[in-house]
């Protein structure tokens, strides 16, 4: 069984410019590669399951394996507990998981051989602007641009 350890991940900047972290949870794999047990709130650009180069010198990592699992994140003004409900049992039939949960964020994990659409259709069916909520990709689009798809899953879905 491998080894769990927190490590701290570079997550972006605050709007004063102060740089943000996001504690997670990893498994050792060893020659300081991690495997993600969660998929992260705030670090774009990774899901649960994938797997990292992390330099501890500046937070910074690599990812050496996509696992297949996207980062689905919603956030809400209000309480998201009803939501939740509706949700996550939604997601679990799919295989997914709810991997972080407070009252205004909600954070899944689903493999992509689910379809982006039958994701998206349930997602949208449940969460809308006008309720206070949306939804979005924490590791589909350039962390950069946060347009271009980074397409990471194409070889993925080849091996189907």
């Amino acid at each position: 069984m491998n080894e769990l350890k927190e490590v701290e991940v570079f997550a972006g900047l605050r709007p004063d410019g102060e740089p943000v972290a996001e504690k997670m949870q990893v498994k050792v794999l060893g020659d300081g590669e991690y495997e993600l047990v969660r998929s992260p709130c705030f670090v774009k650009g990774l899901a649960s399951g994938d797997a990292i180069k992390f330099d501890e010198a500046d937070n910074s990592f690599e990812i050496t394996k996509h696992s297949g699992n996207l980062c689905i994140r919603v956030i809400a003004r209000e309480s998201l507990s009803l939501l939740a409900q509706d949700l996550t049992p939604l997601i679990e039939q799919l295989g997914g998981s709810l991997d972080f949960e407070t009252p205004r964020m909600l954070v899944f994990s689903i493999h992509v051989s689910c379809g982006f659409k039958e994701i998206e259709a349930i997602l949208n069916d449940h969460i809308d602007e006008a309720s206070g909520s949306i939804w979005f990709y924490g590791n589909v689009y350039d962390p950069q641009d946060g347009v271009t798809p980074l397409n990471w899953w194409l070889p993925i879905l080849q091996e189907k």
